[in-house]
This record gives C-alpha cells, sequence and structure tokens, in this order.
C-alpha cells in the first residue's frame, strides 16, 4: 500500500480546515488551499478555535500546556493560494469545495497536471457521483481516484465513507481506509452510488418528515420528539435537518429528482412545497439562525 504522510486540502472552509486539522493533529504535514488569503485566514482561525477547546480538555489546569499543543499541530500546516504547487509533493490530495459537479471537474483537471502520478485524489463531495467528478482525467489518474466523504464537524464526527469508482484501483482504496484509521477515524466502504450510505438512507428519511408536516399529522416538535424518544436518535428529523442546512437538502434531492442514477423521478426526492418556501424566505436552518426552529 501506498505510504501517505503528506496532505494537500483544497478548499478551507468548515469541511476543509477540519480535515486539515485532523490530519495534522495525527502527525501529517498538511497544506491547506484555498482562493485568498482571507479565506485561508478564516480556516486557520478556525483550526485554533476548535484546537484550543481540545487543549483545554487535555490539560485543564495548564495554560502553557495548552498553548504548546494548539501550536505543536498549526505548526504542521501550510497555507497556500496556489493549487498546483500545494499538491507537487502531495501523497493524498483532499477537495473540499463548493458542491458544483463543473468547479470539481475543472480543479481536478489542473491539479492532476502537478500532482504526483501516484497522488490519491479525492473528493469529500456530498452528493455528487465520483465518476463523473473524475470524468475529464485519464484512465491512470482514475484509477487513483475516489472519495473521502467526511461529516461535519469533521474534529468530532468519527465516520468517513471511502468511495470506489469502477476504475478505482484496491490498493488505492485499500491505502485510503488505512489512512482514514491512521488518523482516528472508522472508514465504511461503498461504491459510487448517489448518496453512498448516510445520505442515501438519511434524505428519505428527513424528507418524508417534512411531508408528514406538510400533511399536518403532527408539529414538527412532536415529530422530533417521537423520533428522539421512540426511536433512539440523538437528534429529531427537523433539528438534523436545521443542521444540515435546509438549502443543502434541497440542493441534494432535487438533484436526484432529475438526474440522480437510479433515482430519476423517483417519488422519495420530489420536490417539497414547505422546503420551498422555507429556502426561498432564507430560514436555512442554523446557520441562518432560522429554520424549522428559530436559533
Amino acid at each position: 500500500m501506498a505510504s501517505i504522510s503528506r496532505i494537500t486540502v483544497i478548499g478551507g472552509g468548515q469541511m476543509g480546515s477540519g480535515i486539515a486539522q485532523v490530519a495534522a493533529t495525527h502527525k501529517h504535514e498538511v497544506t491547506l488551499v484555498d482562493v485568498s488569503q482571507e479565506a485561508l485566514d478564516r480556516g486557520k482561525a478556525y483550526m485554533a478555535k476548535s484546537l484550543k477547546r481540545v487543549a483545554k480538555k487535555k490539560h485543564a489546569e495548564d495554560e502553557a500546556a495548552q498553548s504548546q499543543f494548539v501550536a505543536e499541530i498549526m505548526s504542521r500546516v501550510s497555507l497556500s493560494t496556489k493549487p498546483q504547487e500545494a499538491v507537487s509533493r502531495a501523497d493524498l490530495v483532499i477537495e473540499a469545495i463548493v458542491e458544483n459537479l463543473k468547479v470539481k471537474q475543472d480543479l481536478f483537471a489542473q491539479l492532476s497536471k502537478a500532482a504526483p502520478q501516484q497522488a490519491i485524489l479525492a473528493s469529500n463531495t456530498s452528493s455528487l457521483p465520483i465518476g463523473k467528478i473524475a470524468e475529464l482525467l485519464d484512465s491512470q489518474r482514475k484509477q487513483r481516484f475516489i472519495g473521502l466523504h467526511f461529516f461535519n464537524p469533521v474534529p468530532q464526527m468519527k465516520l468517513v465513507e471511502v468511495v470506489r469508482t469502477k476504475e478505482a484501483d484496491q490498493e488505492v482504496v485499500d491505502s485510503a481506509v488505512a489512512w482514514v484509521k491512521a488518523i482516528g477515524k472508522a472508514p465504511a466502504v461503498c461504491k459510487d452510488t448517489p448518496g453512498f450510505i448516510v445520505n442515501r438512507l438519511l434524505l428519505p428519511y428527513m424528507m418524508e418528515a417534512i411531508r408528514l408536516l406538510e400533511r399536518d399529522v403532527a408539529s414538527a416538535q412532536d415529530i422530533d420528539t417521537a423520533m428522539k424518544l421512540g426511536a433512539g436518535y440523538p437528534m429529531g428529523p427537523f433539528e438534523l435537518c436545521d443542521y444540515v442546512g435546509l438549502d443543502t437538502i434541497k440542493f441534494i434531492v432535487d438533484g436526484w429528482h432529475k438526474d440522480g442514477e437510479g433515482l430519476k423521478g423517483n417519488p422519495l426526492f420530489a420536490s417539497s412545497t414547505k422546503l420551498d418556501e422555507l429556502v426561498k424566505q432564507g430560514r436555512l436552518g442554523v446557520k441562518s439562525g432560522k429554520g424549522f426552529y428559530d436559533y
């Protein structure tokens, strides 16, 4: 299996900086890439804030040890606005940018010109087909292209879905699985299918909860209470919708209903009047302060 020690993460948002933080915490050399220094500074600040919380738990009464803990991990993270230069020595490149197929395809077409031939290229997409993202790459690059779907917030969430395409080499999948374990996460390997494992099961659940609300079967609060106390879920479906982001949910289900492999026209993913109205009103969930609930 390929040894993975140098990681390049493209995208300095919450997901990308979270991935960078976890990799650096486990002794990897990390380069975080974004389009502007401002975006990188935000990503760096997010990592530092997250690490300070960890440090306080590990060294509750020792401020010097807390500072040293944060500084040591952050010393392994470099920042760059030059993606091709940043991937030139990478063993693993993880993309965590906007959920736009063409933007991702164009990015990997550029990166493939600069990354080492043996580098593993991976997308953190939650909804787009991995094979389609790799469509512009040559056959050799496609063999070393996979999905690595982390969950938010990355430092706390243990799962990483390792998504293999039809073209991916087994050695690449095995190397990715070993790396996921090496950074303290739990891998779940699956084929390249819409939603992979978690979202394929989760989205129909959330959409059916919204349809119960639309049919006035019960209130959002009572549906959440029922699923938490009756099914043992830590969050109800509406709390979860607000946490994920209503615009994100709409984007995924609309895409699957329009042209998802094996899902096109499936009523499970038909548009929801209630969801459409909330997104139009800017009620996107926790991130906007209002969704199904007010925050």
